[in-house]
């Protein structure tokens, strides 16, 4: 499965992968691909489960609370996905960006 992102977006993660490759210290960009991996899930949960909910037409307290939800998943989410990727080595890190591209095939 896929989403759709924003051009700028994809730019945006193209050249923060291709830094982090092409680096010779790939951990000094940890934080970037932190960074970046967060705004991925964010924009990947909103295309599959808050586009769909919205659609549906569940009515507003519905779509607040599920707002609200998603917004503290999403929080811990992220602050677990910057600790990990934050201790990561470089064969760790490319793993990642490698998986990453896979998906934007």
């Amino acid at each position: 499965m896929r989403f759709s992102h924003s051009e700028a977006l994809r730019t945006k993660t193209l050249d923060v992968l291709t830094t982090l490759e092409q680096s010779d210290d790939p951990t000094a960009h940890r934080d970037a691909l932190a960074k970046l991996v967060v705004e991925l899930n964010d924009v990947g949960m909103k295309f599959y489960f808050m586009e769909p909910l919205k659609l549906a037409k569940p009515g507003f307290l519905v779509e607040q609370s599920a707002n609200l939800g998603m917004a503290g998943a999403i929080q811990v989410i992220g602050s677990v996905v910057r600790k990990i990727i934050g201790r990561m080595e470089a064969p760790q890190l490319l793993s990642v960006c490698a998986s990453i591209r896979q998906l934007m095939r």
